[in-house]
Formats: C-alpha cells, sequence, structure tokens
C-alpha cells in the first residue's frame, strides 16, 4: 500500500467514503514506521471531530448470542436513524490467524447495510497492541459519522478491561442459570458492566430468565457502584423477538444524561486517554528493550541462566536494563 498526502485520507474520512476509512484504518493498523508517522497526523486531523459518538462495549460468556444480539440491536439503532460502527477486540486472533471473514459471515444483516460499518480487529500482535489500534479506529469512525460504535469483546479476560478502558457504558450479556454464570465468569468482569443483560429471554426459556435476572440484581446489589450516579441494572432480551433490545438503549441513554449531567462522563473520557497515553509508553518502551542489539545478544543466555537457577531474575533485569543506560531509556536501579 503506497500511502497518499494527509489530506486525500482526513477529506475522505469526513465526508464518510467507506473506501477511504478502510484505507486509513490500514494505514493505522500497519507497523511499518512511514505509516505509523502519517496515521498519526491523520488522527491528529481529524481529532477536532470525534468524540460526539456514544461508546458502547460488549461482551458475554460462551453461548451468550453476542453476534447475534449486536446484528440485532445494530440493525434496531440503523433503524431508528443512527450510523453504527462495530470493533472487535480479539487478542486470541494471533492464534487463529483473525476472523475478518466470520465476523462479517456472522452478522450479515448489518454488513450490508450503509448505515453500518463492521471492522475486526487485525490479526497477530499483544492484546495492548490490538487494543491501541481498536482505540484509533473508533476516533476514525467517529469522524466518519458513525454516531454509535459498538466494541465487541471476541477474546476472553483481559480483553473485558481493556475494552472497559476506551468505552463509556459496558454492556455485560449472560444466560440463564445465574448461579452457572457467576462461576464462569470473574468478578471483576461484573464490576466493569454499567447494565447486564439475560439473553434469550423467550418461548420457555422466559421464566428461567426473569428468576436468573432476579438473582444477579440481588449479587449486584452486594457490589460496591462504580458511579455514586448510576445503579447497575439487571434486564432481560431477546435477539430473536427482539424484546428489550429498545430498553436496553434507553438504559444507554439515560446512563449518558446522568454522568453527562455530573461532569463523570468528560471526566472519565479525560482518564481514559491518560491511561491510554500511559500505556502507549509502556508498549514503546517494551518494544525498544527487545529490539535493542544488547539485548538480543544476552537475552537467550540470560533467560536459560534464570530458568536453571544460575541467575536471579533481579540480576538478569538489572543488567539488561542497564544494557539501555547511553540511550537513557532506563536510570534507576530494580
Amino acid at each position: 500500500m503506497t500511502p497518499l498526502a494527509p489530506s486525500y485520507y482526513i477529506k475522505g474520512v469526513l465526508t464518510g467514503d467507506r473506501r477511504i476509512l478502510s484505507k486509513t484504518i490500514t494505514l493505522v493498523e500497519s507497523r511499518l514506521p512511514a505509516h505509523r508517522e502519517l496515521a498519526q497526523k491523520l488522527l491528529e486531523g481529524l481529532l477536532p471531530s470525534t468524540g460526539r459518538a456514544v461508546r458502547l462495549g460488549i461482551s458475554g460468556v460462551p453461548g451468550v448470542g453476542k453476534s447475534t444480539f449486536i446484528e440485532s440491536f445494530g440493525m434496531l439503532l440503523v433503524a431508528r436513524g443512527h450510523k453504527v460502527a462495530v470493533l472487535a477486540v480479539d487478542p486470541s486472533s494471533q492464534r487463529s490467524g483473525g476472523s475478518i471473514l466470520a465476523d462479517k459471515t456472522r452478522m450479515e444483516r448489518l454488513a450490508t447495510s450503509p448505515a453500518a460499518f463492521i471492522r475486526p480487529s487485525p490479526s497477530g500482535g499483544t492484546l495492548g497492541g490490538v487494543a491501541r489500534m481498536t482505540r484509533e479506529t473508533l476516533l476514525l469512525c467517529e469522524a466518519a459519522g458513525f454516531d454509535v460504535v459498538i466494541v465487541e469483546t471476541v477474546g476472553v479476560g483481559q480483553s473485558e478491561a481493556a475494552v472497559a478502558g476506551m468505552v463509556d457504558f459496558f454492556l455485560l450479556l449472560m444466560i440463564t442459570g445465574a448461579g452457572d454464570a457467576l462461576q464462569g465468569i470473574k468478578k471483576g468482569i461484573l464490576e466493569l458492566a454499567h447494565a447486564v443483560a439475560i439473553t434469550k429471554a423467550d418461548g420457555e426459556n422466559l421464566p428461567l430468565a426473569e428468576r436468573t435476572r432476579t438473582e444477579l440484581e440481588n449479587a449486584l446489589h452486594l457490589m460496591h457502584p462504580a458511579s455514586p450516579s448510576w445503579t447497575v441494572p439487571v434486564v432481560t432480551c431477546s435477539a430473536m423477538s427482539l424484546s428489550g433490545l429498545g430498553r436496553i438503549w434507553e438504559l444507554v441513554q439515560e446512563h449518558r444524561r446522568r454522568l453527562g449531567a455530573t461532569g463523570e462522563l468528560q471526566a472519565r473520557r479525560k482518564e481514559q486517554d491518560l491511561e491510554w497515553m500511559w500505556s502507549l509508553i509502556r508498549d514503546g518502551l517494551q518494544e525498544r528493550f527487545h529490539q535493542h542489539p544488547g539485548v538480543q545478544e544476552q537475552l537467550p543466555a540470560l533467560v536459560d541462566g534464570v530458568r536453571h537457577g544460575r541467575v536471579t531474575p533481579t540480576g538478569a533485569a538489572r543488567k539488561l536494563l542497564f544494557l539501555l543506560d547511553n540511550e537513557g531509556i532506563h536510570k534507576k536501579e530494580v
């Protein structure tokens, strides 16, 4: 891919040109230094046109029907006049080789809607790298005029925290049988949620879904709320019958109004930006560390020494870190 002038990309994104938006996202995802430099210029040029979208994170336990939910929910928003972008954070894609076709196959109707845009995370790289690219893609989608950006966690574990750190509202999807569900999900993930939705609440499963909702409500009452302005609600929904989806959107809007009125929403986004900055610094230092010729030369022997007890972890770390002193990267002792 041969980059063009910055104005080409900026104008194309601002006018909502899908082809140019995709090209710009590809630049952001690139690891080539020249592409990264251009991508930074583009992001700075587009920054004044970002920040106005609803940023919604969605996660869920296995078997919850997340893709079906996102498609039905996205189609509901499109029918109400919104432009919806769906992004995926998938740290496991470095093993599976990515799921670009799968993401669009899973959401066929939404993928073909002119008011929607689906973009999976790139394959390979660390969770931090994928999260960085997703954050920047989120900004590009906002600049392109998408007023709702849904960030989906495809992986498990740390990906939930990464997504919660870039959205305004984090929705956790769960299935019936609260006891089993609570066993299979970490308390920390529940603490991230701004709302919990019990999916597949239709037909014969409806009574069980209502019981699960009550059980989860009782469990959440024992947890300390993340915000004094918001109590985490538990609702039921069905992506097949579309019941409860409108209620979830009302909750997202109500949360936005309340936290916007108190200034918490703005403060949260500022804190997210600062954490993003520190995350990039940590990733950059780690990358420079591994690229250092002295580190590359001595690392295998020191790793082997630590593994076999010949070198202490502290001693190995000190030696490797002090290799960077001449570049001014590390001046402190471990």
